[in-house]
């Protein structure tokens, strides 16, 4: 798989994700890595379109395309099972990300911790009244996920900034 062809996705046709992939991504998830192999992820799979337009208004920009995308993966975490949940739900939301891209669909990253709504809420305050989310949970972000309504070129060498890599020490800008 040519993950230099992965963008991010904000437009997406108006068709249905088949099941068998929902459950592809869910059963990928749901293995992802995290500290300890604690999982303290939780994801709510949301595909009715009323509470997809009512979860686009989360933060004041940045999660629109939620109301026309076909599904969208809450992904929550538990920090009282371990204090590394930003990192393994971040971790599982890419997993999420690239298994979509895997089968052929595209997807976007909605931050939403620490962030608010246009009204001033939290929009994990938000999210959680809205889905009825727990006290003891938290929420990260948002994937959207559809097929693709948008194409892109696929990233090359001239978008990479090696620059940006050290070896062995910092400031050592190469491997030899």
């Amino acid at each position: 798989m040519d993950f230099l062809s992965r963008r991010t996705i904000r437009k997406y046709r108006d068709v249905k994700i088949e099941n068998f992939k929902v459950n592809e991504i869910l059963r990928t998830a749901l293995v992802s890595p995290s500290g300890k192999n604690t999982q303290p992820y939780e994801f709510i799979v949301v595909e009715n379109k009323d509470v997809l337009k009512e979860l686009s208004t989360c933060k004041k920009m940045g999660a629109q395309m939620l109301e026309n995308a076909p599904l969208a993966i809450v992904v929550l975490g538990n920090p009282k099972l371990t204090d590394t949940w930003i990192e393994d739900c971040s971790i599982v939301s890419t997993i999420i990300q690239l298994k979509s891209y895997e089968l052929g669909l595209g997807s976007c990253w909605i931050q939403t911790y620490g962030r608010f709504t246009s009204e001033g809420i939290s929009s994990e305050e938000y999210i959680r009244n809205l889905l009825n989310i727990p006290e003891n949970l938290h929420v990260l972000n948002i994937v959207s996920i559809g097929y693709p309504a948008e194409s892109k070129r696929s990233y090359s060498d001239e978008d990479m900034d090696f620059s940006k890599v050290n070896y062995d020490k910092y400031g050592k800008k190469d491997n030899k």
